[in-house]
């Protein structure tokens, strides 16, 4: 996706700079944006009405910890909708002050998510202490601001790059597939211009019609039309107490066989909206 004969392109995304957030961004759209942290993924959504931002980058799933709940329901409430995804590999680094080795490191700091993702790691190093952070990139601003070269942090290598630290240890994350797919949202009314005509890939958010089989008749007209389905999930609607909206991302070989099955859905569904349509990413 090219930003070229537009404005400076103001991307917000929830964290700290140097966030695995942001490398996704500057991934997905290259160097040649502005990137506008937020504090919280609430912050983050508001960005593009407050005017303080053009776009949002926000992530949607990750392969080993799933689904990223708060983003859906946040997409569900707004008038935003998906025009690309990426999808960044996510590789943990022990980050610390220059001129520190792994003989001087006593504690390390980061996520919760990220330190419980490095327990291998961990095993080889007992003697260290770990400290839970609101943030991956924010642990290492923290860490380098002290100048302690017995503090360290786990983040991407961003967060290294832009606060100036050096990597100690590289990769240590457990499992090397691991994955976050991050979706580009723009409001709705300038969606269209972003949208390429090769874009085969769509997500939906759908609510059941209160009968039998809806659900069956609501997923029939994929199958019937070639039209592969690749993830559905439920989450409970806020103030409705058992009823469920639908999360689903489809990919179709063909626009109209894809159009088809959707006019055919809205028959079989109280709510049908669709949140974005947009070119599949590759690892």
């Amino acid at each position: 996706m090219s930003t070229s004969n537009r404005k400076v392109m103001r991307v917000a995304f929830q964290g700290e700079p140097g966030a695995f957030s942001e490398a996704a961004a500057i991934q997905l759209l290259g160097n040649a944006i502005t990137t506008v942290p937020r504090a919280t993924f609430e912050a983050a959504f508001t960005a593009i009405a407050e005017g303080a931002a053009d776009a949002l980058l926000a992530p949607v799933e990750n392969s080993l910890a799933g689904s990223v709940v708060r983003v859906f329901d946040l997409l569900k409430e707004s008038r935003l909708a998906i025009v690309a995804e990426t999808i960044l590999p996510i590789e943990m680094q022990l980050i610390a002050v220059p001129g520190a080795s792994l003989a001087d490191i006593q504690s390390v700091a980061s996520h919760p998510m990220a330190l419980a993702q490095c327990e291998r790691f961990f095993a080889a190093h007992p003697q260290w202490k770990r400290v839970p952070a609101e943030d991956t990139a924010g642990s290492v601003r923290e860490a380098l601001a002290r100048g302690d070269k017995s503090c360290a942090a786990i983040a991407g290598r961003r967060a290294a790059e832009y606060y100036h630290g050096v990597i100690l240890a590289e990769g240590i994350q457990d499992n090397a597939e691991n994955f976050t797919r991050f979706v580009l949202l723009f409001p709705e009314k300038e969606a269209a211009a972003w949208i390429s005509p090769d874009a085969r890939k769509v997500s939906l958010a759908m609510r059941l019609a209160h009968r039998p089989g809806a659900l069956l008749a609501s997923l029939e007209p994929f199958a019937r039309h070639g039209v592969n389905l690749l993830k559905i999930e439920s989450r409970p609607i806020h103030g409705r107490p058992w009823e469920y909206q639908f999360f689903i991302d489809v990919e179709a070989s063909d626009v109209a066989q894809l159009d088809q099955a959707l006019n055919e859905i809205r028959s079989a569904t109280s709510e049908l909206r669709v949140l974005g349509r947009y070119l599949a990413a590759s690892r």
